[in-house]
């Protein structure tokens, strides 16, 4: 798979998670967190099963024993972004929590960093700095104002995304098991969800038969196959850049609430969307430039084996 391809595969997973807030905002009312996201994920498990089991029977490469702890540490840290961004959305708008989640742009460099040793490319800061302007814009209309809990809580939903990403980028270096990842991402999320509202929450089901159609959107499109998109490409896209294309979901988050919720995108947040499309091109054409070729040789896509010219 060429670069590019694999850059739009993680366009499409974050115009899914951007619409996906709609659903998780509708929902977020009736249906409690931990019930909305038990009911998501197993709905994306349920989805991927099949394809997992495919790939376990046709595919040569072994899980290693690190490779399933690594497996399960993601699908923690998916639980807990996850739950935490959908109490966060009871108290902020779908336009502030797309903005606010995308904020993982600012963390996965330096994430990336700690985890894996990856350097910081100039041209990958200066796409996030110009990629965080556009998002204030977008979520605050170039004004200060108050957070409130669901924005400080999807703030700390971000981070955890931010080392997601990470994490997921680490594995598709080592196992080239896409689906299995998948699969027990959405499990581990959907076991540890479901332990624990037996705890916390009360079932209350004619919330979630009222509430089915939004958690089988984030379920089956923004869980099942949005999440199988962002590993698919991040065989092939560093995190860091990777982060910068899927900050997009803020956009495609602010033109869902515009059309289906009502809430208004004035000029500047137009602006700000404009800023983040001028980050993630930036990210696309910096490996092409002319300059970058002559100090560095071809465009390179990672590997396992190592860096590999583009197909």
């Amino acid at each position: 798979m060429t670069r590019l391809r694999a850059d739009f595969l993680l366009l499409m997973a974050a115009m899914i998670w951007g619409t996906a807030f709609v659903a998780q905002k509708t929902s977020v009312a009736s249906v409690p967190a931990l019930q909305f996201v038990a009911g998501r994920f197993l709905l994306s498990a349920l989805l991927l099963a099949p394809l997992a089991r495919r790939e376990a029977v046709t595919v040569s490469v072994r899980l290693r024993r690190r490779d399933v702890a690594l497996a399960v540490a993601i699908g923690l840290v998916l639980f807990a972004g996850a739950v935490t961004q959908q109490i966060g959305l009871k108290t902020t708008s779908v336009t502030n929590a797309g903005f606010i989640t995308s904020l993982y742009i600012a963390f996965v460099p330096f994430v990336a960093r700690l985890v894996n040793g990856t350097k910081l490319r100039p041209s990958v800061l200066g796409a996030v700095a110009i990629s965080l302007g556009g998002a204030w814009l977008l979520a605050n209309h170039g004004e200060a104002g108050s957070l409130t809990v669901g924005d400080l809580l999807t703030l700390g939903a971000a981070a955890l995304f931010a080392l997601h990403i990470t994490l997921v980028s680490k594995f598709s270096m080592s196992c080239h098991r896409p689906y299995f990842l998948s699969f027990a991402q959405n499990c581990i999320t959907m076991v540890v969800a479901g332990g624990m509202m037996g705890l916390f929450e009360p079932i209350n089901w004619p919330a979630i038969r009222g509430a089915a159609p939004a958690i089988a959107y984030a379920g089956l499109i923004s869980g099942g196959i949005g999440y199988t998109l962002q590993i698919v490409g991040q065989r092939h896209t560093p995190a860091a850049e990777a982060a910068l294309i899927m900050s997009m979901e803020s956009v495609f988050a602010a033109l869902a609430a515009t059309l289906l919720l009502g809430e208004r995108l004035p000029f500047l947040g137009a602006v700000g969307c404009g800023l983040i499309l001028c980050g993630v091109v930036l990210v696309e054409i910096g490996p092409a430039l002319p300059w970058r070729r002559r100090r560095r040789g071809p465009p390179v896509s990672i590997s396992p084996l190592g860096e590999v010219p583009f197909d």
